[in-house]
């Protein structure tokens, strides 16, 4: 019986070292998820995951990507590095619905591999037509930047071996493919239903990288998930145009509200950490200073108004500045990196902001018309000091005056405060304080 055990004992050692040894040379692949706009923390987190999976030997890093689009500086920082992978890089936009516009076609097609999922697309890298103004871009400078856009995505479709005169196209003509058309004009290389399917289908492909030819190993392949951290969430959550604008109007109406009502605080930290969150998402979108600075004016105007008796005039100047910094917020970006806030946010804050104003400026207003209490009548509600006995007739101190008063009920002691209620003739009436 000892010598059964010993057996079976020897067994399950013999069983876990080869299981052990199985999982150790099973191939990993690493994927990483990019969904929304394209910016530098989107950037730092490809190359880390790139980096981790060369660290790691990994057989693959598949980058599910879902994007509208980004900033030029990022887009090529990523275009850059997976070209420059010493693992071999597959896009793969996933899920159903998503897209890869603007700056997602650039990355797409520098992919060794580019997959879609089913009802996806991919396309429309045109040029931006306006300059940092918001004025129309001159036709020079606007055949620049579109013949700029056009070398590159050409450069790049040329080197992966796709469809060069379907990249020109995306950037001269806004032209769009769903995940078949994609695949028949030799856009990409494969459709896939999900990453099983992906993984499946790339095995045993042969890719460039550096100047090498790979073999991609899949086969019982090892997922390594390499998401975003929490703070790099936190970081491309508010680096979204959208998100910086409610930031930046929100951040300056809680600053306002904490000058009007000073003391508040919460208003005043409140605002003064969104104008901070605002900034960074604006500079790292590339805004432009002259729209937020029409915004920032526009609030200035409608502070104005609660002071200064315009009939209007400021708060129809600040409404104009308000709009016209929001439409030229993120206007004239380099070539096929379209940055915007949505029409929509901007007629919805444009309507609330004035709508708050308004109801300011129209208590200020009842405050001013409110006749102010003088003389003698402003002495009623205030406190008043005892100083002879209240029993019920005495004196009081109120005003920097001495007064006869009658206590309307009960006594009270010198040095005991009381609220003047009526002003007889050279008379007070007074009650003493409920300090219930």
């Amino acid at each position: 019986m000892r010598y059964i055990r010993i057996f079976f004992f020897l067994l399950l050692i013999l069983v876990a070292l080869a299981s052990g040894r199985a999982s150790a040379t099973a191939p990993e692949v690493n994927v990483l998820e990019v969904n929304g706009t394209i910016v530098p923390v989107v950037a730092d987190y490809i190359s880390r995951g790139i980096s981790e999976a060369e660290a790691r030997n990994a057989a693959a890093v598949v980058i599910e990507l879902n994007t509208p689009g980004g900033v030029l500086d990022s887009t090529q920082k990523i275009v850059e590095r997976i070209m420059n992978a010493k693992v071999p890089v597959i896009v793969y936009v996933t899920p159903k619905g998503a897209r890869a516009a603007s700056a997602g076609v650039f990355i797409t097609l520098s992919a060794h591999i580019a997959a879609m999922a089913p009802g996806t697309s991919i396309g429309a890298a045109h040029p931006v037509a306006l300059s940092p103004g918001g004025q129309e871009m001159p036709e020079t400078m606007k055949e620049k930047v579109t013949n700029y856009a056009v070398s590159w995505i050409k450069s790049i479709a040329e080197e992966r071996g796709r469809n060069a005169a379907w990249a020109e196209s995306a950037v001269r003509g806004s032209a769009t493919l769903t995940d078949r058309e994609a695949l028949e004009k030799n856009v990409i290389d494969l459709r896939a239903q999900d990453l099983n399917s992906l993984l499946l289908q790339i095995n045993g492909l042969r890719v460039k990288v550096g100047n090498e030819e790979v073999t991609i190993n899949t086969q019982g392949y090892v997922l390594h998930e390499n998401k975003m951290s929490f703070l790099e969430r936190f970081l491309h959550a508010i680096s979204e145009p959208n998100i910086a604008y409610i930031l930046l109007t929100l951040g300056t109406l809680g600053l306002i509200v904490e000058i009007s009502h000073p003391g508040l605080m919460i208003p005043g930290i409140v605002g003064a950490l969104s104008l901070i969150l605002a900034f960074y998402s604006l500079s790292v979108l590339n805004a432009y200073w002259a729209g937020i600075i029409l915004i920032l004016l526009a609030f200035a105007l409608f502070i104005a108004e609660i002071f200064v008796t315009s009939h209007g005039a400021l708060t129809a100047g600040g409404i104009a500045s308000l709009i016209i910094g929001s439409l030229i917020l993120f206007k004239g970006g380099p070539p096929g990196f379209e940055i915007r806030v949505d029409r929509w946010l901007i007629a919805v804050m444009a309507t609330l902001i004035t709508g708050v104003f308004a109801f300011i400026i129209q208590a200020v207003v009842r405050t001013q018309r409110k006749k102010q209490p003088t003389g003698q009548e402003g002495l009623i509600d205030m406190v008043a000091v005892v100083k002879t006995p209240l029993n019920p007739r005495g004196t009081v101190f109120v005003h920097g005056e001495l007064w006869e008063a009658i206590l309307e009920e009960g006594q009270a002691e010198p040095g005991e405060e009381v609220i003047v209620t009526k002003v007889e003739g050279l008379k007070l009436r007074v009650k003493k304080i409920d300090r219930r």
